[in-house]
């Protein structure tokens, strides 16, 4: 149905998302894709879904509307975020060089931390479209810390960002990457900074959800509006 899938994790993320899409007087048609509604965006080649919480089922969501999509060719990850590095600002958006699946434990075998990498064209593009275009918030490129854990705490945060060097944390990407990666597709993940990662996180997270969705629209309308199409 359509070269771009684009999930995010629950139905508020996805909700401000196509709001911010309608804003802009992009047509989003109600589609069911199996048992999931989604939203397809003729202009934009692209198909909006919820992917569900946590990495696991994130994964499987992911895979379930991949093998119903034939033509499918980049999977995009999008949602909130907390913070691991001081130079975020809420409202900024950051797209990952990797996904970093930081909560993997081989004690067995110690190996480093699965590293999904994003893909290396898709990642150009967005780094170009970052250069030229002059947004109301900042885009970072850098890794993004994936696990199944809010983090809301400045100690844990310290720790997460040690192990992975992460600009942000947030929990489904590395499912995402694993379905995109089984099924012969890219992967990128964009995530928009809601919180600090600390006590207050729940609360920012909630005022800021709205905010930062639409941050990523206009990111990922630049993207489209520059030629740059899915792969």
């Amino acid at each position: 149905m359509a070269s771009l899938l684009v999930l995010a994790p629950d139905i508020d993320e996805v909700e401000a998302l196509l709001r911010g899409f309608v804003r802009k007087a992009v047509v989003c048609e109600e589609v069911q894709i199996g048992t999931l509604r989604c939203a397809f965006l003729p202009a934009l080649d692209m198909l909006v879904a919820v992917g569900g919480n946590g990495k696991a089922q994130f994964g499987v969501q992911a895979q379930y509307l991949i093998d119903r999509s034939p033509g499918t060719k980049l999977l995009v990850c999008v949602g909130a975020a907390g913070r691991l590095a001081d130079a975020m600002e809420i409202g900024d958006v950051v797209v990952a060089t990797a996904t970093v699946e930081y909560d993997y434990k081989n004690r067995f075998s110690p190996k480093p931390l699965p590293r999904h990498e994003a893909d290396g064209n898709v990642l150009r593009q967005f780094i170009d479209v970052a250069g030229e275009t002059a947004f109301p918030f900042q885009v970072h490129f850098g890794p993004i810390a994936s696990g199944d854990e809010d983090i809301v705490d400045a100690g844990r945060a310290a720790e997460i960002r040690m192990a992975t060097v992460a600009l942000c944390t947030a929990w489904e990407g590395s499912g995402g990457a694993r379905a995109a990666r089984m099924s012969g597709i890219g992967f990128v993940e964009i995530r928009g900074i809601t919180d600090a990662a600390d006590g207050d996180a729940a609360r920012s997270f909630h005022e800021n959800v709205g905010l930062v969705m639409l941050n990523v629209v206009d990111l990922l309308l630049a993207w489209h509006a520059v030629g740059r199409a899915a792969c």
